[in-house]
């Protein structure tokens, strides 16, 4: 059922079925969905059945299988990125027939007897491990050889810079211009299009400026200050902190803040501590209490009864008085 009567490209784990058709229009969007969901499940068991009839290997966690290649082209989601043009040198080695040739990492220094980088720091042939430089037949009298390597070189590394340069002009001139470039030059266009240099602004500038000083970990508070450049403004509220060490007034901001704590707590969650209902049904039978006895104060005031004061007598009283009785 599966393979003769879908389209299956196991190569991009696709499946289709050109013969599908609706019976008749559907009616809603729910009929659809469904019709939807009962075809796809079939699509699914029938790229199911096409995978478990590939030889496999067994594997501890199941069976492997090596998928085709793929037999339907699917769309890119954006063009194909342009050539970059070759530069003066790839042109001119292609013209000589140069080839580029792989080169070792490490070297062996003969000065130091010992293998070194190629590039780089403490590199192979450094000039800076050159105690002695020969001196040449055609060189000036009272020339230093070590100052006149440096400018040698400051002079390479000039030219070089100014090749890399011109090697990327005409590079955004046949719109190849590597993205990174192109995101971090503001005047060039993010598309590496011919298009018109879009001048920044002085707000965006001063935007941009404020984003990379706020976001080191001082906030930009260090850093140094550009001529005519102003403090970033800061838009939310500075933290308080109560000081370290105690003085007089203390004891009251602790309280102030615990206190103000402590308000915004019960504050958010007084439907929980506070039973209002039981708070008010309480209070009516207090004030009910108080004027019943307010009115029975009131109505028997007049007829109040002579209280008599029991007093304890002890044993010895009796027995004395007993004893002058007798006396008389």
């Amino acid at each position: 059922m599966g393979e003769t009567q879908y389209e299956i490209d196991l190569g991009n784990l696709m499946a289709f079925d050109p013969h599908h058709q609706f019976a008749s229009p559907p009616s809603s969007r729910e009929e659809i969905v469904e019709a939807t969901i009962e075809q796809g499940t079939k699509l699914v068991q029938a790229i199911a059945d096409a995978l478990f009839s590939l030889p496999s290997t067994e594997d501890p966690e199941g069976p492997i299988v090596k998928l085709p290649a793929p037999t339907t082209k699917l769309p890119r989601e954006k063009s194909l990125p342009k050539p970059k043009p070759p530069t003066k040198w790839e042109e001119f080695a292609k013209k000589r027939g140069i080839q580029k040739r792989h080169k070792d990492k490490v070297q062996f220094d003969e000065q130091t007897g010992t293998w070194k980088r190629s590039y780089g720091y403490d590199r192979v042939n450094d000039d800076n491990d050159i105690p002695i430089i020969e001196a040449k037949a055609t060189d000036e009298p009272g020339t230093d050889p070590f100052s006149e390597r440096r400018k040698e070189k400051k002079s390479k590394v000039d030219k070089q810079e100014k090749n890399r340069l011109h090697n990327l002009k005409q590079a955004q001139k046949a719109g190849a211009l590597p993205s990174h470039i192109q995101l971090a030059a503001t005047s060039l266009p993010i598309t590496g299009t011919k298009a018109n240099p879009k001048k920044a602004s002085k707000d965006e500038l001063q935007n941009v400026a404020g984003m990379a000083a706020t976001s080191t970990a001082s906030g930009g508070k260090f850093d140094k200050k550009l001529p005519g450049e102003k403090a970033p403004k800061h838009d939310k509220k500075y933290r308080k902190f109560l000081p370290t060490a105690q003085g007089s007034g203390m004891g009251a901001l602790e309280r102030q803040q615990t206190e103000k704590v402590l308000s915004k707590l019960i504050s958010k969650n007084s439907h929980e501590i506070l039973n209002v209902e039981k708070a008010v049904n309480m209070y009516n039978v207090k004030n009910e209490k108080k004027q019943r006895k307010q009115k029975g104060g009131q109505s028997s005031s007049s007829l109040k009864p002579n209280k008599k004061s029991f007093k304890h007598k002890s044993p010895y009283e009796s027995a004395n008085k007993g004893k002058s009785g007798k006396s008389k």
